[in-house]
C-alpha cells in the first residue's frame, strides 16, 4: 500500500507539500499540485482518513442539510449521499430544516461549532440562507437540488427545461387555460420551474395569465389551498402544472375533495416522482429526477473538494424526464 512519502518522492516534492494538496490548505504552485495529484493516481494512494480527522481534528462526518425529510425527493437524496459517503469511510448527519430559515440557521450554526468534515446542502432559500459562516471556517459546502446566495459547487436538474416540458404536455393534450402552482420565490427551482412553464406558453402563443402563478410551500397544504383559489376565479384554468411532489400531492386531494374529474374535466402534471402516482386512477403525470444520482453526486464532489483534488466549482446539471401519464391528457386522447 502506497504511503504519503511515496507519493512525495514519486513527485519530487516534500511530503508536506503533498499534505497541503491533499488538505486544501496552503498555497502550492499549480505545477506541483498536479504533479502530486498525478502521483497520487498513479500509485492508487489512499489517504488515512483516522489520521487526518485527528491532525485537522474534524470529524468524519459530513452533513446533509435538507427542507423536508418527509418529501421522498429528499428522501433519496439522502440515500444517494449515504451511499459515497459510506463507501468514503464517512457518516452522515441529516438535518431536516422544515423549509424554516430560522431553524437552517441554528444547525448550519451547530455544524460549524462541530467542525465537521464537509456540508452537502438543499437550502431553505437562494437569497436568504446564510452559509458565509461555514465557508469562513473553511468547510466545504455543495449545494443539491437549489443553489445558494454564494458562489459553490452545485448538482441539480435543468428545472426550467422541466417546467417547459411538463406544460408542453398540458398543452399538446389540448389545454389552454394552464396555471402553475410554485414554491417560495426564493428558492431558485421554483423559480426556474416557473419560467420554463412561460417558456412554453410563449413558444405556443398563449397568453400568461398572472392570476394563474401561484407562489406557495412546497407542502401539501400549499397545493390544496392553491388549487381552491385558482378555481375560485371568475375565469378558472382548465389544467395546473404543480411544481413539486408534496403540492402535487394537495392539488390531486383538492380536485378530488371538489368533485373535479382530473384528466376529464382538468389536467394535472407534477414534478418530482410521486410514489403512489402511478397506483391511482387517474394515474398523475410527472417530471422526474434522477435523485439518488443526484445525491451521490453531490457527495462525491464534496468528497472530492475535501480532499483538495478539486478548486474550481462546478455546475452538475442533470436532465429530468417527462413521465406522461393520465392526468394530463384529456379522455378523448387516452
Amino acid at each position: 500500500m502506497a504511503t504519503i512519502h511515496d507519493v512525495a518522492a514519486l513527485a519530487k516534492v516534500s511530503t508536506a507539500t503533498v499534505s497541503r494538496v491533499l488538505n486544501g490548505t496552503g498555497f502550492v504552485d499549480e505545477k506541483l499540485k498536479t504533479r502530486v495529484n498525478s502521483a497520487v493516481q498513479e500509485l492508487s494512494y489512499q489517504p488515512n482518513l483516522v489520521a487526518r480527522a485527528f491532525r485537522t481534528q474534524a470529524t468524519l462526518v459530513i452533513a446533509l442539510v435538507i427542507p423536508d425529510i418527509e418529501n421522498p425527493f429528499f428522501t433519496s437524496i439522502c440515500r444517494g449521499v449515504e451511499d459515497a459517503a459510506n463507501a468514503a469511510g464517512y457518516s452522515v448527519m441529516i438535518c431536516n430544516t422544515d423549509e424554516d430559515i430560522e431553524k437552517e440557521n441554528q444547525y448550519l450554526s451547530m455544524l460549524t461549532s462541530q467542525n465537521v468534515s464537509g456540508i452537502v446542502i438543499s437550502p431553505v432559500s437562494s437569497i436568504y440562507t446564510n452559509i458565509q459562516p461555514v465557508i469562513e471556517r473553511n468547510i466545504k459546502v455543495v449545494s443539491v437540488g437549489r443553489t445558494l446566495p454564494v458562489k459553490t459547487d452545485s448538482v441539480h436538474v435543468d428545472n426550467r427545461k422541466g417546467g417547459r416540458i411538463a406544460t408542453e404536455n398540458l398543452i399538446k393534450s389540448g389545454y389552454k387555460k394552464i396555471a402553475c402552482i410554485t414554491g417560495d420565490k426564493s428558492a431558485s427551482s421554483a423559480e426556474e420551474r416557473l419560467l420554463g412553464y412561460k417558456d412554453a406558453l410563449l413558444d405556443a402563443g398563449l397568453e400568461i395569465d398572472k392570476r394563474y402563478q401561484i407562489y406557495s410551500d412546497f407542502k401539501n397544504q400549499g397545493g390544496y389551498n392553491s388549487v381552491e383559489k385558482l378555481l375560485n376565479l371568475k375565469d378558472p384554468p382548465d389544467s395546473i402544472f404543480v411544481a413539486n411532489n408534496r403540492m402535487t400531492e394537495g392539488a390531486f386531494q383538492a380536485l378530488k375533495d371538489l368533485g373535479i374529474g382530473v384528466s376529464n374535466d382538468f389536467g394535472l402534471m407534477g414534478f418530482d416522482e410521486i410514489p403512489w402516482g402511478e397506483l391511482v386512477s387517474p394515474s398523475v403525470s410527472t417530471v422526474a429526477q434522477p435523485t439518488r444520482q443526484m445525491g451521490m453526486a453531490a457527495a462525491k464532489k464534496l468528497l472530492s473538494k475535501m480532499n483538495g483534488k478539486d478548486q474550481g466549482f462546478e455546475e452538475i446539471v442533470f436532465q429530468p424526464e417527462l413521465l406522461a401519464r393520465q392526468s394530463s391528457m384529456r379522455r378523448t386522447n387516452l
